[in-house]
């Protein structure tokens, strides 16, 4: 995800990506790859020059470690893997970082739509909220679902986990980072209720928010195409990412 951000903003008039921070052991790799248009470090100690804002997609141990370090110093953060925030405590922990730095933390919608409606209806009160991901088998290898099903054999779509949000991000951070920003929209991580399914016909990441509450109701459905070298990731949730900044220098933001 970070790459094909990477490429989608290099060429951008107003936004100039100066680093990229990566684990010490892409460090010289990293910077072959981009030779010279951006400084590469393993530590955000080691950036050369301030600056304005900083952009995650790192995965959650890069949200725990590096993101509050960034915030007190009053530099804006945007983070992709939202899916972290399921850790108890730590939005609290975040959002103490950003009150003492004077700075702010920012989430993206992701792959889904709809949480702009959601967190609009939580202001007059929610009843409840599902959301169900619906991904092919190969979009779920590598997680808790291969002890749950065998995923080679699968001929039928197949639910193999219901739970809250909290509990859907925890055990499926690469995938689950929708179950966790639909929870911190609307009614809270423990309250929404999550299922994820397996399914041989999907040819796409399917994700559905059911919400119900004074408001109305909300039913609101995406299909996204997946990266083209990562099928747990939707492309949605990677251009989520470019319109949140392009919107920090845009004269008028969507």
């Amino acid at each position: 995800m970070g790459g094909h951000v990477h490429r989608a903003l290099e060429g951008d008039d107003q936004v100039r990506i100066t680093h990229v921070v990566v684990p010490s052991g892409h460090v010289e790799a990293t910077r072959a790859r981009l030779n010279g248009r951006a400084a590469v470090a393993a530590d955000i100690d080691d950036m050369e020059e301030p600056v304005d804002f900083a952009l995650e997609c790192a995965g959650h141990e890069a949200v725990a470690q590096t993101v509050p370090r960034l915030l007190a110093r009053g530099v804006d953060v945007i983070i992709a893997s939202v899916g972290a925030l399921s850790q108890e405590g730590l939005a609290e922990s975040l959002e103490a970082a950003a009150l003492r730095g004077g700075a702010q933390l920012t989430l993206v919608p992701g792959a889904v739509a709809g949480i702009d409606a959601l967190a609009a209806a939580r202001q007059q009160g929610l009843q409840s909220v599902e959301y169900t991901g619906r991904k092919s088998p190969a979009g779920w290898r590598g997680t808790p679902a291969e002890n749950a099903l065998d995923l080679d054999a699968l001929s039928v779509a197949t639910p193999f986990f219901e739970g809250s949000a909290r509990e859907a991000a925890a055990l499926y951070p690469k995938n689950a980072n929708v179950a966790a920003m639909v929870g911190l929209a609307g009614i809270g991580l423990d309250r929404t209720l999550v299922t994820l399914v397996a399914d041989p016909r999907a040819t796409h990441n399917n994700h559905r928010i059911v919400a119900r509450g004074e408001f109305g109701e909300l039913d609101v459905r995406t299909a996204g195409a997946t990266l083209p070298d990562n099928p747990k990731t939707s492309m949605l949730a990677a251009l989520s990412i470019v319109r949140a900044v392009r919107n920090r220098v845009a004269g008028i933001v969507i």
